[in-house]
């Protein structure tokens, strides 16, 4: 076992964080598959982000293929951070791939993927994308829909116009307070906090109507 594996198997998160931060500080093709192999089972946060960085610290060209096969793994985390770390190296030639994830059986993977989606669409594809995350308005919690929204608006106005508009005109209140959400992000990008604490309130409210009804 080599030592940066040794490292990352110890149980304290602050070791595994020193131990990856020392193979992105010298970076080294050899220790590629070790953090790859973590990226799917890592519990900590800060671990992740920094195993992202280690590996965007590596040859794009050894690393974007790796990445890729990640994305077909039955590890929800690991697709997920590879979407994120694709999504840091930024080559957009490997948007149809990630763009395929939308589609994922994993809520979190598929919102990874909107964000990275977002980070490498080709300008060509923007219009198409924001009608593709334009079925998913009024879907998911709070924290989901927040950052549908964030992905929307990241696509600019002119492109999400037409599939806001279009959502508007659907039946449903979900639908409809969400595009209002987003509309909002768009006047005020600093809106996220209070967006995320109205809608808040909206649930609790509706689960007390549930209770009071039932």
């Amino acid at each position: 076992m080599s030592t940066l594996a040794s490292s990352l198997s110890d149980p304290r998160p602050s070791v595994r964080l020193r131990a990856v931060m020392a193979s992105g500080t010298t970076p080294d093709p050899g220790d590629l598959d070790v953090l790859l192999q973590q990226c799917a089972v890592e519990p900590d946060l800060q671990v992740r982000e920094m195993l992202t960085w280690a590996l965007v610290r590596l040859p794009a060209e050894l690393v974007v293929p790796r990445l890729l096969g990640e994305l077909d793994r039955p590890e929800a985390q690991a697709r997920s951070q590879a979407l994120h770390t694709l999504s840091k190296i930024g080559d957009a030639s490997v948007y149809p791939e990630v763009a395929d994830r939308l589609g994922d059986v994993d809520a979190g993977v598929v919102r990874t993927a909107w964000r990275a989606s977002v980070r490498l669409v080709p300008d060509t594809e923007r219009p198409n994308l924001a009608r593709r995350l334009g079925r998913d308005l009024g879907q998911g919690d709070q924290d989901a829909r927040l950052a549908l929204s964030r992905a929307l608006v990241a696509l600019g106005e002119d492109v999400i116009e037409p599939v806001l508009a279009a959502a508007e005109r659907r039946n449903g209140t979900e639908v409809r307070d969400h595009v209002a959400d987003v509309r909002r992000l768009l006047r005020d990008p600093d809106a996220a906090a209070d967006l995320a604490l109205a809608r808040a309130r909206r649930e609790v409210a509706l689960g007390r109507t549930k209770r009071a009804s039932g």
